[in-house]
């Protein structure tokens, strides 16, 4: 069956706007133009939609989803199982947070009592699960399991205190990164206090603190675009900056004399 734009927007639910976007930047093109010069799309159109829309869900960025279903190596097939095991891993985690909600009426009740641990169970397993997915490979293949399953082993045990803490220092490291920014001196005081704050937000996740593993993340951050996007969200050119902040961080602190 064909369907011309508008059809297939009705039917999946998307924005013609949306779809000729889509064939402006070759992710989705139609297979035909009408004599009179609309979109025609067939059915390898349509599957193709409903997984870019499965891709979407995940919350991959279009450049990224473009790369892999052009890919000549793509199959649909295998694609589709790896949604299937992405979307467990979601549900899981819904019905983990499922279960904290239930808990915390209950507790507020009076019907149970509930620990300061269980209260951030399913925030600190959310945390774990985006990081996988965004960042699970990259990372496993560059530290290794045994230190990725320690890191996450670690955010698991963190008590409600040391949560707070760490959140509180991602947003300071944020702040005082913008500000020693403005600055444009990576080796001045603010720049320096920004990587040390950043030292001390990964010292709740990692292991144990080494100056080369620090230095090796901030050149990732600059490496790897999605990181970088991250970091240079506000002010483009902050993932090398942090970058450069670090490594001077790393040779005069006292782990690098």
């Amino acid at each position: 069956m064909e369907y011309t734009v508008q059809k297939l927007g009705q039917l999946a639910g998307v924005s013609t706007r949306t779809l000729r976007y889509y064939d402006e930047i070759g992710i989705l093109k139609p297979t035909r133009l009408s004599s009179s010069g609309y979109r025609i799309y067939g059915q390898a159109e349509v599957d193709r939609l409903q997984l870019i829309l499965f891709y979407r869900e995940l919350d991959l960025p279009l450049d990224q989803i473009k790369e892999i279903i052009t890919s000549p190596s793509f199959d649909s097939i295998t694609a589709l199982k790896h949604h299937r095991e992405q979307l467990q891993h979601r549900r899981k985690q819904l019905d983990l947070l499922i279960r904290n909600v239930d808990k915390t009426i209950a507790s507020t009740e009076g019907r149970i009592i509930m620990s300061d641990q269980e209260k951030f169970e399913g925030f600190k397993q959310n945390m774990i699960q985006e990081n996988e997915k965004k960042y699970g490979k990259e990372i496993r293949g560059k530290y290794g399991e045994d230190a990725v399953n320690q890191s996450n082993a670690k955010l698991k045990g963190m008590t409600p205190e040391q949560y707070e803490e760490v959140t509180r220092l991602e947003k300071e490291v944020k702040a005082a990164l913008s500000e020693a920014f403005k600055q444009g001196d990576p080796a001045g005081d603010l720049a320096q206090r920004a990587a040390d704050l950043h030292k001390q937000w990964l010292t709740y996740y990692w292991h144990e603190y080494n100056k080369e593993a620090h230095a090796g993340l901030a050149q990732m951050y600059v490496d790897d675009e999605r990181f970088k996007a991250y970091y240079d969200a506000e002010q483009p050119g902050t993932a090398e900056f942090l970058r450069d902040a670090v490594l001077i961080y790393t040779k005069m602190n006292e782990f690098g004399k």
